[in-house]
């Protein structure tokens, strides 16, 4: 198919008893904040639904797992009792905060109410975290914490899907103006007046440089050359303003490939070519993550916050997505009815493994990297993707039923309550950083 708080106490170690008095009083007022502000933010470490529904990871990754799991020198990790990506969807008859027919940012293939979808309640869930709240979110909050900033999105049509969930959630405050500096609809770049807030989203699929060898390719989806240590220039080259990177990356790494590397072949995936070594596809997805990321850490003036927005699970059943599969239910899971496994739990210990390193690294420059981890209630909503209603039902497309993407309004709303409620710890969170990083100074002298 082609696409079109965790509430921790504030803990004064002994080695900051002699500290000016300012720091004892910065103290004391983030104590006070933790007392009236519910904290959620997410694990820094891998989730806790990975850690409980997997003792044990598949034999490519345990050693890394386990090492991931255990560092606790290569970030700071502050006590955590709760995590707002694990939990369970609640019916929530108060939503959807948008409609259809309110907000123009709806792209005609998610737009499923339009296009004769008879089931409404889709729309009608919300996220409750095990062990505290997240709130549904504020736009008049989201749109004062991000005054004077800018955010992008860089990845496939999945990210394009969240953007514009997020606009549509705005939309009760203000709709932004397309300032884009193209025509070309993969990349646009939108600003709220009134908030001088800057929204903007670069189309990378792959996120390295790409070209595509074969329109067609073995499986009619195109053959592609991923030269997997060159970073795309389109979007790497125009991120160092931003103050948020929200990053991902997934679906179209199923899609027939030739993996270059130093400009050579190094094998493929499911290229169908003599001589060529096919590779599984955990290979390129790792390569790709690493060199985006090494990219993000090498840029001299950048000095925003990167994010990884984890994987979204496709529910395809019955059959593949060429072969008669589909997405007919009306419901979500409960988080015991499934589990992330094979192929998905691949991709998503891919990228996290990915993450950590580059956090690990990045934190040397006094980066920020953040996990923005929607993997777990994404994969519990098989309810939320357009199937067949993207177009009217007599229409002549060549189009799938679309269980990847997202109806809007639906289930990736949600999304943006995650990411609210990151924002809103930010400054909490960077100041205990900072604590953690002066305490560890002084130790060491």
């Amino acid at each position: 198919m082609k696409p079109n708080v965790m509430e921790f106490p504030l803990v004064i170690p002994n080695s900051l008893k002699k500290t000016p008095i300012i720091i004892v009083l910065l103290g004391s007022i983030t104590l006070v904040l933790l007392t009236i502000i519910p904290i959620c933010y997410p694990l820094l470490g891998y989730p806790l639904y990975l850690l409980r529904n997997f003792s044990k990871a598949p034999p490519s990754h345990s050693t890394t797992y386990d090492a991931v799991v255990k560092d606790d020198e290569s970030i700071y990790e502050e006590p955590q009792d709760c995590d707002i990506f694990t939990g369970e969807w609640m019916p929530n008859p108060e939503a959807p905060y948008y409609t259809n027919t309110t907000c123009w940012a709806i792209h005609e293939h998610q737009n499923c109410m339009k296009y004769g979808r008879p089931d409404s309640e889709l729309m009608k869930w919300r996220w409750k975290p095990e062990g505290c709240n997240l709130p549904i979110f504020n736009p008049h909050q989201f749109l004062e914490i991000v005054r004077g900033k800018s955010m992008t999105f860089v990845g496939d049509s999945v990210g394009r899907n969240q953007m514009q969930s997020l606009i549509c959630l705005l939309s009760r405050v203000e709709y932004p103006i397309d300032v884009s500096l193209t025509k070309d609809e993969h990349f646009k770049r939108f600003q709220y007046p009134s908030y001088n807030f800057t929204m903007a989203t670069f189309w990378s699929p792959h996120l390295v440089k790409t070209e595509e060898a074969d329109s067609n390719g073995p499986t009619h989806t195109g053959l592609f050359n991923l030269y997997l240590d060159e970073v795309s220039e389109e979007w790497s080259s125009q991120i160092e303003g931003f103050d948020y990177v929200i990053i991902n990356a997934g679906h179209w790494f199923f899609r027939p490939s030739i993996y270059y590397e130093n400009r050579k072949i190094t094998g493929c995936r499911f290229c169908l070519l003599e001589n060529v070594t096919d590779l599984p596809m955990y290979y390129g997805y790792r390569r790709a993550f690493r060199t985006a990321f090494r990219a993000i850490n090498s840029l001299k003036n950048y000095k925003g916050i990167t994010i990884l927005r984890t994987l979204a699970p496709s529910h395809f059943e019955g059959g593949a997505w060429n072969d008669g599969g589909n997405c007919l239910r009306t419901g979500p899971f409960r988080s015991n009815e499934t589990r992330l496994e094979g192929t998905d739990f691949e991709l998503y210990m891919t990228q996290v493994e990915e993450f950590r390193a580059a956090q690990k690294e990045g934190k040397k420059r006094g980066l920020r990297y953040r996990l923005l981890d929607t993997t777990q209630a994404m994969l519990l909503r098989p309810d939320g993707h357009p199937s067949r209603y993207g177009h009217l039902p007599n229409a002549n497309v060549t189009l799938y039923n679309d269980c990847v993407h997202w109806c809007l309004p639906g289930p990736i709303d949600t999304w943006s309550d995650f990411l609210l409620e990151m924002l809103k710890m930010e400054g909490i969170r960077s100041y205990e950083e900072k604590l953690y990083a002066t305490d560890r100074k002084m130790r060491f002298r």
